[in-house]
């Protein structure tokens, strides 16, 4: 069983803009068109658990992007789009309780997704594994990757690589 993080941020740390774009992140080239090891990494999950903001994002894609179950953690919404209603289902209480019913009904690999609940896994030291790709760009503000913890959490550098001489994708694994 393990908590996994996958997401990009700006050199200065930021996931999203102020306004919550991300339209930044197209901005480095991608000549072979690579997903950066995104399928290899969504392949081993089995389910989704993300914030109600990344949600409301990923609804303005259009075509709903996931194959997997999606876990919408949100103490305010209380009704899913019509469209995704088989696809998602809204959860909210206690993280660690959560995640262990999560796990007890066969969703043993998580997906971590969202600022908020990515700072609240952390804060609850959930999470196993931490996959970072900086984008070489800096935005000056926005919604940051990292908040306030608690205690000191150690990471092992498991690995980096290097796409398109840019962007710098690094996994690091709970040291505990």
């Amino acid at each position: 069983m393990a908590n996994y993080v996958y997401i990009a941020t700006s050199l200065d740390g930021f996931i999203a803009t102020s306004n919550g774009e991300l339209d930044w992140l197209e901005t480095s080239p991608n000549p072979e068109q690579t997903d950066y090891g995104y399928a290899e990494f969504i392949n081993s999950i089995d389910a989704i658990v993300m914030g109600r903001k990344t949600f409301e994002k990923v609804l303005t894609f259009g075509k709903w992007p996931y194959d997997k179950p999606v876990f919408l953690l949100s103490n305010s919404l209380t009704k899913l789009p019509e469209h995704i209603i088989d696809k998602a289902e809204i959860i909210s209480g206690d993280i660690k309780k959560l995640t262990n019913q999560l796990n007890q009904q066969g969703y043993e690999n998580l997906y971590i997704d969202g600022g908020s609940v990515i700072q609240s896994f952390l804060q609850e030291d959930l999470i196993d594994e931490m996959i970072i790709t900086r984008i070489p760009i800096l935005l000056g503000k926005g919604f940051p990757l990292f908040g306030k913890i608690d205690r000191y959490l150690q990471f092992k550098h498991k690995k980096t690589e290097i796409y398109n001489n840019t962007q710098v994708k690094s996994h690091y694994t709970r040291d505990r």
